[in-house]
């Protein structure tokens, strides 16, 4: 499998670019080239540990409903690192040991339902950390939620880059994911190696999908001013019949189809792509489910995706991570015995990573107190599974290289299936997210 790893490397430039000072890169407090004994690991069974003081967590996603498939994944990926975690020991907070406790917080996808599950967990269950979500309306209103109890909460997976803007922006929210506009610019610059110029925008009809389309767009002038988009569609979340959709591009010359779908949209546009026979590459962040490629097939080979984790990233902390998960999987119960949990894909890499770094600020901490984590966290640096992150203290942006791999066919990793070719470093001076002109701490 290594010869079809690619050294990713982050870039010490763009400290320099910022002019930043030069803080000490944070090991971690557990070595993650050295997987903990995962073999008695399974999702389906996972229970928390018997404990009266706990560190709990509570894990803001969807787990009931159209978007359901969503919550199993970062499950998955939540419930590895405490497994993962406990087995080393716990946590060392507040002078002692304490193991990991994850409490299910269903947020339907909608802001009502979240609002409720987020002031639960801080009122009721007392957690010391919020982790979400999909969707960012949805963290808008944990965010909220968040500040207003003094709770932290850490966007694992939203995107809009107005999340931390001076409008949403409050001391206890952080990002340790990408926003929109380090894909659009990472995905621009990718493009900016290669000969398609033609492309077709198609995303969710909403405030991320704008932004995602937007990013692309603004990228393109800075790396590829010559490109053209030759249209620019939106549609509904949760579409069920993407053939008007597909018929239209069909028809519209483009060479590149470039969507920031997530499930199940992105998996339902690839499906409709393959029953209208559309071999367009799709360049994407979501769309990468290794049981739609299976049935692709040959289709698809070419597709591009840009993430902030690839399996194919070849660290000892990666392989390490890569090689203990597909390990463990192999015993692994319904539902989580499929071919797309049988390798950390780029959600389960990318959130596990983002999961040991807050958890490792907790212990470098040394407490669950908010403001010590705070304290901690801004301008922190960390060297995680493929490269270093840092925390953007103004506005608690993460910034870190990203990698887009184009896939092959066939896999060595998915039989029957396309999926990840080499990891392309896209280095963070590339994709660092503008500092927000409207938050005043930014500007100091």
């Amino acid at each position: 499998m290594r010869k079809y790893f690619v050294w990713c490397v982050g870039l010490w430039s763009l400290v320099l670019v910022l002019g930043l000072a030069v803080p000490a890169i944070a090991m971690p407090g557990y070595d993650l080239s050295k997987a903990s004994d995962m073999s008695g690991f399974d999702p389906s069974t996972y229970e928390n540990p018997k404990a009266d003081d706990t560190f709990k967590i509570g894990l803001m996603w969807i787990f009931s409903g159209a978007g359901a498939g969503n919550g199993r994944l970062f499950w998955s990926q939540s419930s590895w690192v405490a497994y993962d975690i406990n087995k080393r020991g716990g946590l060392a907070v507040d002078g002692k040991k304490k193991f990991i406790e994850l409490i299910k917080a269903d947020t339907q996808g909608k802001p009502a339902p979240a609002k409720k599950m987020a002031e639960r967990m801080c009122l009721e269950e007392k957690v010391q950390l919020m982790v979400g979500t999909n969707g960012s309306h949805i963290s808008l209103v944990l965010q909220s939620v968040a500040d207003k109890y003094k709770t932290p909460y850490v966007v694992l997976a939203a995107n809009a880059k107005n999340l931390m803007s001076g409008t949403n922006f409050n001391r206890h929210s952080f990002r340790t994911c990408l926003d929109s506009s380090m894909f659009g610019d990472a995905m621009a610059y990718f493009y900016s190696k290669r000969p398609e110029k033609k492309f077709y925008i198609l995303c969710q009809d909403y405030l991320f999908g704008h932004e995602m389309a937007e990013s692309f767009k603004e990228g393109l002038k800075k790396y590829k001013p010559e490109a053209v988009i030759v249209d620019e569609v939106y549609h509904p979340l949760f579409m069920k019949d993407f053939a008007p959709y597909v018929t239209k591009i069909k028809g519209s010359g483009a060479e590149v189809i470039y969507t920031g779908d997530w499930k199940p949209d992105s998996e339902n546009l690839l499906m409709t792509l393959k029953s209208l026979e559309v071999a367009l590459p799709v360049a994407n962040l979501y769309a990468d489910n290794p049981e739609n490629y299976r049935a692709l097939g040959p289709m698809g080979k070419g597709k591009v995706n840009v993430n902030d984790y690839l399996i194919t990233c070849d660290t000892p902390e990666n392989n390490a991570f890569v090689k203990a998960w597909y390990t463990a999987w192999k015993t692994w119960k319904s539902p989580f015995d499929t071919i797309e949990y049988k390798y950390p894909i780029t959600v389960l890499g990318s959130a596990s990573d983002q999961m040991y770094w807050i958890l490792d600020v907790f212990e470098r901490a040394g407490s669950t107190d908010p403001e010590k984590f705070i304290a901690k966290f801004e301008n922190d640096e960390y060297k995680g599974l493929t490269g270093v992150m840092k925390m953007r203290a103004c506005d608690h942006q993460a910034i870190k290289p990203l990698y887009a791999t184009e896939f092959e066919y066939p896999s060595p990793f998915f039989e029957g299936a396309a999926s990840y070719g080499k990891a392309i470093t896209i280095p963070a001076q590339y994709c660092t997210p503008p500092v927000p002109a409207d938050l005043a701490r930014c500007n100091k």
